[in-house]
């Protein structure tokens, strides 16, 4: 749990300084320490005795380890071990949270893996958050003693620690100017919402292993996934998912586009992690099987589309030579997978009603969405299918499966833009998405 330099300090402030003498509070927490023959830092705590594990972060388009988070474990007299859980409410019934907190943090920098350099993950307990990155003082005597960056630490900050918006502000910008990454740890769970993330601005967003799980027996979950992780991109983070313990919810991690992974289904924490062939192996299998994914859905898209395309754009041909839209559809509607058909003008107003299908005999459109039944002169002009149309004159777009406003499903939208006496407008069709 990192504290931070005043906002006016560059990062390189907490490189060390061979005239300061270290506070007293770290050469107390340096006195608790204890090495094993190999050199490996423990500390003792009451009767407990700390020491710590990591877990490795993966990088998806590395394909290796970027990073590792430190984890705290603890064991009593007789080396049986404690729950981390019940250590921290014990400590602080006991007034010692914030001696726990440094030494946690002490214990996962020194023990930290070696190697190649990589980032080094530090929970932050939103009960010390705000208070410790105020003392700035044993972090910087820490870091000085590792040999070790600010810009190397990632602090995970848990929305917890978000009770006085203000102050709590004001610490992560300090932790920032002071060098160090922000992670928000554990989004989506609980009350988790956008605001976070615009007030924190994380260079990093973990998102909650209940993602993984409901992704994983969820379709809805996973066809909202990459606009999520598209959303945080947007917001200028990069997205972590942890929990992940299955090779399906490993593969729907690739597909929305996540950058880093953590789980079990990677590697277990341990205190000495290894780079294992194992999870590279696995993420070069994960690429194999996308890559083959994405070439079989894009012949079978194709496939299943191509009909619908080619009615469309018969249509376009017909319309354009002077034949009632409704006439000149009628190819298209006859399809099994046809909703309906509308056209737009050139700014993307809607000309008439739409034309209707008879899809399975369905009675559309659907009586939940009455309000929205008649689109004639709705305005389209912001949608993508729209604008591609326009732009490129006599080529069907298709777009990406999307919830109707108007039949209340799955849908995909077919559009083509042509000229109709001497104006540029758009027909569009809608197809049930049943994927």
């Amino acid at each position: 749990m990192p504290h931070a330099m005043p906002p006016a300090m560059p990062p390189d402030c907490l490189l060390p300084d061979p005239d300061r003498a270290p506070t007293t509070d770290f050469a107390r927490a340096l006195a608790r320490l204890r090495r094993d023959a190999a050199g490996r830092a423990s500390a003792g705590f009451g009767a407990c005795r700390l020491d710590s594990h990591y877990q490795p972060i993966f990088s998806l388009s590395h394909q290796r380890v970027i990073g590792h988070e430190g984890l705290l474990r603890a064991s009593d007299a007789q080396e049986r071990p404690l729950s981390p859980l019940a250590l921290i409410a014990d400590a602080r019934q006991r007034g010692e949270l914030v001696v726990l907190d440094r030494l946690a943090r002490m214990l996962h920098v020194l023990n930290r893996p070696g190697g190649e350099r990589q980032w080094l993950f530090l929970n932050v307990h939103p009960e010390v958050f705000i208070d410790a990155a105020a003392k700035s003082g044993f972090m910087v005597d820490l870091l000085a003693h590792a040999g070790l960056a600010a810009n190397d630490v990632v602090i995970e900050v848990l929305e917890d620690a978000i009770r006085d918006e203000a102050r709590f502000t004001e610490t992560v910008e300090r932790l920032r100017a002071a060098g160090f990454l922000i992670a928000l740890d554990d989004f989506g769970a609980g009350h988790s919402n956008f605001d976070r993330v615009w007030t924190v601005r994380p260079e990093i967003v973990k998102l909650d292993r209940s993602f993984a799980v409901r992704m994983e027996h969820d379709a809805g979950a996973r066809r909202l996934m990459p606009r999520i992780v598209n959303l945080l991109h947007e917001a200028g983070s990069l997205v972590l998912l942890e929990g992940i313990e299955t090779e399906t919810q490993a593969r729907i991690a690739l597909d929305s586009d996540i950058d880093f992974v953590q789980g079990y289904y990677f590697a277990r924490p341990a205190p000495h992690p290894e780079n294992s062939a194992d999870a590279r192996q696995r993420i070069a299998a994960l690429w194999q099987d996308f890559t083959t994914r994405e070439a079989a859905a894009s012949v079978g898209q194709h496939e299943l589309i191509a009909p619908y395309r080619n009615a469309l754009g018969y249509a376009s041909v017909l319309i354009a030579a002077g034949r009632p839209p409704e006439e000149a559809c009628a190819g298209f509607l006859e399809l099994p997978l046809a909703n309906f058909c509308y056209l737009l003008d050139r700014t993307g107003r809607q000309i008439g009603e739409n034309k209707w299908g008879n899809r399975g005999g369905a009675a559309y459109p659907s009586p939940r969405f009455r309000p929205l039944a008649n689109a004639s002169e709705a305005r389209w002009s912001r949608r993508p299918y729209f604008r591609r149309a326009i732009r490129q004159l006599d080529r069907v777009q298709v777009t990406r499966p999307y919830l109707s406003a108007t039949t209340a499903e799955l849908c995909v939208t077919l559009s083509v833009g042509f000229l109709r006496q001497g104006e540029p407008c758009v027909l569009c069709g809608d197809i049930a998405w049943l994927g």
